[in-house]
C-alpha cells in the first residue's frame, strides 16, 4: 500500500513539473512573438523610430514624407475638422505647415497590441516659428501592417488648451 502511494504521488510530481515546465516555456515563447510571428519589442521599436522620422519631416516641410507614414487605407481624425483619407493626408500636413506649424514633439507613452494591429498613445506639442508652443494635447495612432510594412491605420488627436469663443 505504501509503495503505491509513493509510486502515485512520484508520478503526480513528475506530472506536475513537466506541465510547469511546458507551460514556462510557451509563455516565454509568447512574451517573445505573437500568433502571426511578430516580435512586439521590434514592432515597438520599428514605431518608435517611425514616430522619430515623422517629426523630422514635420521640421524639414515634407508633407508627402509625412503621408507615407500612413497605409493605404488610412484615416486621420485631426481636432475640429472633417476626417481625412488618401490624397487629402498630404494636403492635411501641408495645410498645416503653411497655418505655421513648424515642428511638433510627440512623446509617446505606450505600445500595445499584437498580431498585425498595435496601438500607441501619447501626448504632443506643436510648435511655430522660434519654438513658440502653438497647441498641446493627446493621441491615438493604431499602426498596422500594409503590404509588410507597418503604418498609421488611424490617426486621432486633440487638444488640451481650451477653445476660443466665437465672436
Amino acid at each position: 500500500m505504501k509503495k503505491s502511494i509513493l509510486f502515485v504521488f512520484t508520478l503526480f510530481l513528475a506530472i506536475f513539473f513537466v506541465a510547469c515546465n511546458d507551460t514556462a516555456t510557451t509563455d516565454i515563447k509568447t512574451a517573445a512573438t505573437d500568433s502571426t510571428g511578430n516580435d512586439s519589442e521590434s514592432v515597438k521599436a520599428h514605431i518608435k523610430k517611425e514616430v522619430s522620422n515623422f517629426e523630422e519631416e514635420l521640421r524639414k516641410g515634407d508633407s508627402t514624407a509625412m503621408a507615407a507614414h500612413y497605409s493605404s487605407d488610412a484615416l486621420v481624425m485631426p481636432p475640429n475638422s472633417e476626417e481625412v483619407k488618401g490624397s487629402g493626408i498630404v494636403n492635411m500636413w501641408g495645410a498645416a505647415m503653411r497655418m505655421g506649424i513648424k515642428d511638433a514633439k510627440l512623446n509617446i507613452t505606450d505600445i500595445s497590441g499584437g498580431g498585425d494591429v498595435y496601438a500607441e498613445t501619447g501626448t504632443y506639442e506643436m510648435f511655430g516659428a522660434d519654438k513658440k508652443s502653438l497647441d498641446k494635447g493627446k493621441y491615438v495612432v493604431v499602426w498596422k501592417k500594409d503590404n509588410g510594412n507597418w503604418k498609421m491605420y488611424r490617426d486621432i488627436w486633440n487638444s488640451n488648451m481650451a477653445m476660443m469663443a466665437s465672436k
